[in-house]
């Protein structure tokens, strides 16, 4: 279900292994299994064993009494320094409730650096999902933006400068089952009538799929774009029922939509 995920599993003995190019995230219920297969590994390849998981992919994971919060507060420091925001003065939230047009305004005489700020807020949203909505409509004018849209990416920045200890908090939990919410405007975008359609999945307590996108058709009543919206929930929930099966990992009945 995951191609960079491998999963040996033998009797009672499970390792996962998770890579993405040369950062790799090995785990194991028996950890002199992860030591074997470490040395074996060092046999055929250069590798460095860092030990315990504290930072990968940019990706902060600090460990916690009741279990571990991933964070993202370097990584979007050192945005803020590339953009020269380093001590601007922080907002309370990522977008006005009255956004600029998505047409009109004056377009940027090089959209280049908005293009690669924005390409970097994406990532953010790993950890960051209260930015979902507003990174996603600032993506949505990668092909020409404009003086405006540059303004909405600032306040963006000033948002993550006053929520940079924010972060995913993954807990403990004894409940092993899938809840998702879903939910979509109708006809949100006044260039072309589309709708933002958006979903929340949850393993017991914790947030492990989100998403907020442009739907790709016009939606002909606000029952259609939820239903749509209704559609992509299912299809990731799915995708998860079938990962979780495939890592032995047992869910409390079916998904609850």
């Amino acid at each position: 279900m995951d191609p960079s995920l491998f999963i040996f599993c033998k009797g009672t003995l499970l390792i996962y292994v998770l890579i993405y190019v040369d950062d790799i995230i090995v785990t194991s219920n028996n950890t002199s299994k992860i030591i074997s297969l470490l040395s074996k590994l060092a046999m055929e390849f250069s590798i460095k064993d860092l030990g315990p998981l504290y930072f990968f992919l940019g990706i902060e994971v600090i460990p916690q009494t009741k279990g571990v919060l991933l964070c993202q507060g370097r990584y979007i420091k050192d945005l803020l320094e590339r953009k020269g925001m380093r001590d601007c003065k922080p907002i309370s939230m990522p977008m006005a409730t009255s956004p600029p047009s998505d047409t009109g305004g004056a377009l940027m005489a090089d959209p280049t650096h908005y293009r690669s700020i924005v390409g970097a807020l994406q990532y953010v949203t790993l950890t960051h999902p209260d930015v979902a909505f507003s990174v996603n409509r600032v993506c949505q004018f990668m092909h020409a933006p404009t003086e405006s849209h540059w303004a909405m990416v600032k306040r963006i920045l000033r948002y993550l400068k006053g929520t940079m200890s924010y972060g995913l908090f993954l807990q403990r939990s004894s409940t092993h089952s899938l809840q998702a919410f879903s939910d979509a405007d109708w006809a949100g975008s006044g260039s072309d009538r589309r709708s933002t359609g958006a979903y929340a999945i949850f393993l017991g307590p914790n947030l492990i799929s989100w998403n907020s996108r442009k739907q790709k058709t016009v939606a002909c009543s606000s029952t259609e774009s939820k239903y749509k919206a209704l559609a992509d929930a299912s299809a990731e929930l799915i995708w998860l029922e079938a990962l979780f099966k495939e890592i032995g990992f047992p869910l409390q009945g079916p998904p609850i939509l």
